[in-house]
């Protein structure tokens, strides 16, 4: 598989001076309720404080800042089910350009007004039955637009490492070395993105993919070698993580610098967003929500250990949230 060169830690802090005047530095939340119930010491990197509400503004505007305008003078273009949707609208925005996202008819109807409200031009598709990619390039085609992956780009990947820069600066301050991280991960640009920073801060921290069962193609892919394809397209609650396998660059990466993969069910991932509301008083979409659930449902040992768990997003529509928050 030869997938050019990998992105490293230069590029993400190249990345993080990039998109410091636009970015939040999220905080690395510690709460005694989740210390309790876990026997350890758990903190939460809240990207769902993040622009647009989650992690892929970072790499959305590390992207589409580098984009060469005079070769791409019809903007961008993206796929997405709606956060890298948003943060490729309101990142081509800032940036004086136009976008096009193309979304599942299906998605979030939150997520797709917000992509449209960011500046976007949205084009819908059938998840089960039509190519989201084939639609991109047609348009990318037309309009002579660059195309930004949600998660196979190197400037994606590493927009998204910052969050790994920020989070292990913030655990050293805190005194709280983490003995491992994890990252909700669909494609794998956020989760391999915080690993290469995380291993370049402290080479025994862990790192771990969290997906929903069913749709855990980056665990089987690290177990077997190879990149393996979920089987169907659709039929998880967590919408933002339904990616159909691991991307080239992504799990070239994980290979290198990631433990393993935690999978966990759409009522782990319903329950995690109760306790965020209920005891931390966060808001948390069902994807953004899996790594706490893997923390909750004890995918892995917690007692006596420091674990980070990101909460990727929190773009969730309000009357599906509050079916969820209220059991």
């Amino acid at each position: 598989m030869a997938v050019g060169r990998l992105p490293d830690l230069a590029d993400i802090e190249a990345a993080r001076e990039r998109i410091k005047p636009y970015a939040v530095v999220t905080p690395l939340i510690e709460h005694p309720a989740l210390n309790a119930v876990t026997g350890g010491r758990v903190l939460l990197k809240a990207e769902t404080l993040q622009r647009v509400g989650a992690f892929k503004f970072r790499g959305a505007f590390n992207a589409v800042s580098q984009i060469d305008r005079a070769r791409y003078p019809g903007g961008v273009v993206a796929c997405s089910s709606g956060n890298h949707a948003q943060g490729v609208a309101h990142s081509a925005t800032l940036c004086g350009m136009a976008s096009v996202i193309v979304m599942p008819s299906d998605a979030p109807k939150l997520k797709i007004s917000r992509t449209r409200a960011f500046g976007a031009e949205v084009v819908l598709y059938n998840r089960a039955t039509e190519d989201r990619d084939a639609i991109a390039r047609k348009i990318c085609d037309e309009r002579k637009a660059a195309f930004v992956h949600p998660f196979d780009d190197p400037h994606v990947i590493a927009g998204q490492g910052t969050a790994g820069l920020e989070l292990m600066a913030q655990a050293k301050a805190m005194g709280a070395m983490p003995d491992a991280v994890l990252a909700c991960c669909s494609g794998g640009g956020l989760t391999t993105g915080v690993a290469i920073a995380v291993k370049a801060a402290n080479a025994k921290t862990e790192v771990f993919t969290v997906e929903p069962a069913g749709f855990d193609e980056f665990q089987r892919s690290l177990v077997s070698g190879k990149r393996e394809r979920n089987p169907t397209a659709s039929g998880s609650i967590c919408d933002a993580l339904l990616s159909p396998m691991p991307g080239e660059i992504t799990f070239a990466l994980a290979q290198k610098f990631v433990t393993g993969g935690l999978v966990v069910t759409d009522e782990e991932a319903r329950a995690a967003m109760r306790f965020a509301f209920l005891e931390l008083k966060l808001v948390v979409e069902p994807g953004g929500a899996v790594a706490l659930a893997a923390v909750l449902a004890g995918k892995l040992p917690t007692k006596g250990r420091t674990i980070v768990a990101l909460l990727s997003g929190g773009n969730v529509d309000p009357a599906d949230y509050a079916q969820i928050i209220t059991g």
